[in-house]
């Protein structure tokens, strides 16, 4: 998901940045979001947040549940819930994928990245995950504290 520098619609809204920490993802995949007009304008103006939310497949349907967007204030009669479920847009096979994945032991679907894409279209990157236990945390934890050591000592002898 490289995107040039250049792009002035391509903008993140908002990250899950404990999602890669508390999860092990085995893959990511794209999907589009329904949204009514105010949450669009709110999450255009800044805000939203996707940090305790989760994906479930339920009824042959994929939603985004205990996403929060800020309410907008011009919209004072047709505002909406801030934490309302939110339905995701994938294709039939994309959806049989996930719910698959979802029925194994462990495994589930994490909200990772909120962001409008080049055309301006809100989007959301959804990891299949599986749950990290407290030695992997730790272990993940040293590798990166080790990284930036060895960064540091390249950078004083180099």
């Amino acid at each position: 998901m490289a995107q040039t520098k250049s792009d002035p619609n391509y903008r993140v809204i908002a990250e899950n940045r404990r999602a890669r920490f508390d999860y092990a993802i085995e893959r990511d995949i794209e999907c589009g979001i329904i949204l009514e007009g105010s949450e669009v304008k709110a999450l255009r103006q800044g805000g939203g947040g996707i940090a305790e939310s989760y994906a479930a497949v339920e009824n042959g349907e994929l939603w985004l549940v205990n996403s929060y967007v800020p309410p907008y204030e011009q919209a004072k009669t047709f505002g909406h819930e801030e934490r309302r479920r939110r339905k995701l847009l994938v294709s039939r096979r994309q959806l049989a994928d996930l719910w698959n994945a979802t029925q194994r032991k462990g495994m589930t679907l994490v909200p990772m990245v909120m962001y409008f894409n080049h055309r301006g279209i809100a989007k959301l990157k959804l990891g299949i995950a599986k749950g990290k236990k407290n030695v992997d945390k730790r272990e993940t934890q040293a590798k990166r504290d080790w990284n930036r050591q060895k960064q540091r000592l390249l950078k004083e002898n180099g």
